[in-house]
Formats: C-alpha cells, sequence, structure tokens
C-alpha cells in the first residue's frame, strides 16, 4: 500500500516538473521573439525582410520593390494545396506581372527539388528557397501556403493561408484591378 502512494507522488511530481518546463519553454520563447525584432508581424506594420537568391540565381530583396505591391506567397512541394494553387499564381502573376511583384519562398526544399518541381508543373517564375526556414519564421508562417500582400510603402496589408483558388483572391489580395 506505502509502494502505490510513494509511486504516486514521484510520477506527480515528475508530471509537475514537466508541466513547468513546458510553461518556461513557452514564456522563453514569447520572450525571445519579442526581444529579437520577430515579435510585431501584423496588417499595418512594416513588412518584414525577405532576402536571397532566387532559383534563376537573381538578387531578392524586399526592399527593391517599394513602389510596387508584392505578393509574398510561401509554400513546399510536398503540400498538396500549394501545389495546386502554382498553376494560378503562375497564370495571374504571367497578365499582370506589370501591376504587382511576386517574391514566391519555398519552404525546406532544396534547390534541386525545387527546379525539378517548377519544371515539371511548368512555372514560369523564379523562386527564393528558405531552406532553414527563416523568412517563414520572421513571417510566423504556421502553415501553407500562406500568402502576404504587402502594399507599395512596404506594410503589410493582407494575409491568408490556405490555398488559393480563384484569380480574384490575388487581386483582392493585392488591392488591384484586374
Amino acid at each position: 500500500m506505502m509502494r502505490g502512494r510513494s509511486y504516486r507522488r514521484g510520477l506527480t511530481g515528475i508530471i509537475g516538473l514537466l508541466a513547468i518546463l513546458v510553461l518556461c519553454a513557452v514564456a522563453w520563447t514569447s520572450f525571445r521573439s519579442e526581444s529579437d525584432g520577430r515579435g510585431g508581424i501584423a496588417v499595418g506594420k512594416e513588412a518584414p525582410a525577405i532576402e536571397g537568391i532566387d532559383t534563376s540565381g537573381a538578387k531578392v530583396d524586399l526592399l527593391d520593390y517599394r513602389g510596387q505591391p508584392v505578393l509574398v506567397n510561401f509554400w513546399a512541394s510536398w503540400c498538396q494545396p500549394c501545389v495546386k494553387e502554382m498553376p494560378l499564381i503562375d497564370r495571374t502573376y504571367r497578365e499582370a506581372s506589370d501591376r504587382f511583384r511576386l517574391i514566391s519562398v519555398n519552404v525546406g526544399d532544396t534547390k534541386g527539388t525545387v527546379n525539378e518541381f517548377l519544371k515539371a508543373h511548368d512555372i514560369s517564375f523564379p523562386v527564393l528557397i528558405d531552406a532553414t526556414g527563416r523568412a517563414a519564421e520572421r513571417y510566423r508562417v504556421s502553415a501553407l501556403p500562406a500568402t502576404f500582400a504587402i502594399d507599395a510603402e512596404g506594410r503589410l496589408s493582407r494575409a491568408g493561408i490556405g490555398e488559393l483558388t480563384e484569380a480574384e483572391q490575388l487581386y483582392k489580395l493585392l488591392q488591384i484591378d484586374k
């Protein structure tokens, strides 16, 4: 009988310790996010930086697109909704590339995988590869696909998670006419 109580007390202590550790981890993550400048992504605020080299070898820097609306789309080759929306994004970009810029960001795939994907799906726009997830982290991407509209002044104007199914959704996100 004493053994059972002692076992339960030990188990309760372990569970309590684990709960404290989880709370500390959550608090530390929150503190770190707010203190390192990643904490304030919100509509109306300046969009987080995105920079790197895309699959065509060109330098991409969000700051270079000031003065134009920008669509930032995070995706991965293993994400079925992402795969389904890519032809729509490509077609819309081909039709209206004079009215907005596109930064397509692949999260987690290798350059080879991305290039094979683009070729297999006949996608014409270059893609920035975010193998480490740093850009996705700055935008607090929690699910894919994730799409963000940045206004001409560089502020986040709209955000959405999930598959885009119609060109009108893209135009509405960007607040431009079809």
